[in-house]
């Protein structure tokens, strides 16, 4: 049985989540994805806004799991061990973000920044349900955006930015290999961690629906955030088989996919939170 942790709190619509991280004066950090400035094009703004996003959810993901390594000190070595790996990679990936968004004539601060996913997943009192919701759902859905991204950045001609990417992309695909092993594992020793799973679900459900946009909601940057949309996140099929979904599991995905597009429901702004592994 899990352990409630101590932790502090904020409550966003009703719904309880972790207290943002600390952050530099220069962020401006808001609390609903309407208050992001998401664009939908590849505009010179769009592609600053977008490399800043991807640094700062690089910085929440380091701190979710630097903060996992000391919630849970009684965490197998071999797992402990793939959690510092990773919060070596997504130092990494804030720094190549960083510099890259400096190149393009970017700087830190200069768009609002969502801590969704440090809040929810520091809720959960349980390594397996972070790792649920972490890598599985979170860096699961980062691997369907970046394969997408990689072809919008050629796209634009940027082949550097995508070759950036793509690397990273292989990085993700470790991260969520990791933990659909590990939660296995854990779960064949003890049953009892897939309740543990299926609640982070459920929270996350929750939170979903909870902070979801009005219909007809308008963004920071002007984009509408519901109704259908061109840039809708496909199943990243072929990287997710890499990161060790069954078939059963891939089948799901795109069953919940065909189900968004007979909805014309808008997975542009967070395709991580709308897009469940389960």
């Amino acid at each position: 049985m899990a352990e409630r942790r101590s932790r502090p709190v904020k409550f966003v619509r009703g719904v309880e989540l972790r207290r943002d991280p600390a952050r530099e004066p220069s962020f401006t950090v808001v609390h609903l994805h309407v208050e992001m400035a998401d664009y939908d094009d590849m505009s010179a703004v769009s592609r600053r806004q977008r490399l800043h996003k991807h640094m700062h959810n690089e910085m929440q993901n380091l701190e979710i799991v630097a903060q996992s390594l000391a919630d849970f000190p009684e965490t197998p070595w071999e797992l402990r061990l793939e959690l510092a790996r990773q919060c070596w990679d997504e130092s990494r990936h804030a720094e190549i973000f960083h510099r890259r968004l400096r190149e393009i004539g970017g700087y830190k601060g200069e768009f609002p920044v969502l801590n969704y996913e440090w809040c929810v997943s520091g809720m959960m009192d349980s390594l397996p349900g972070r790792l649920a919701l972490q890598n599985r759902t979170f860096e699961g859905g980062e691997m369907d955006l970046l394969r997408q991204l990689v072809t919008m950045w050629r796209a634009a001609g940027d082949d550097r930015t995508a070759d950036m990417l793509e690397a990273i992309l292989a990085d993700e695909i470790q991260h969520v290999r990791y933990a659909n092993r590990w939660l296995k594992r854990l779960a064949s020793d003890n049953p009892r961690i897939l309740i543990e799973v299926i609640k982070a679900l459920r929270f996350l459900e929750t939170v979903t629906k909870a902070m979801a946009p009005e219909e007809g909601a308008v963004n920071a940057a002007g984009v509408l955030l519901t109704g259908w949309t061109h840039n809708r996140i496909l199943t990243n099929l072929d990287d997710r088989r890499l990161g060790e979904f069954t078939e059963l599991e891939l089948a799901e995905l795109l069953r919940q996919e065909e189900n968004v597009a007979s909805l014309g429901a808008n997975l542009a702004s967070e395709p991580a939170v709308f897009k469940s592994a389960d």
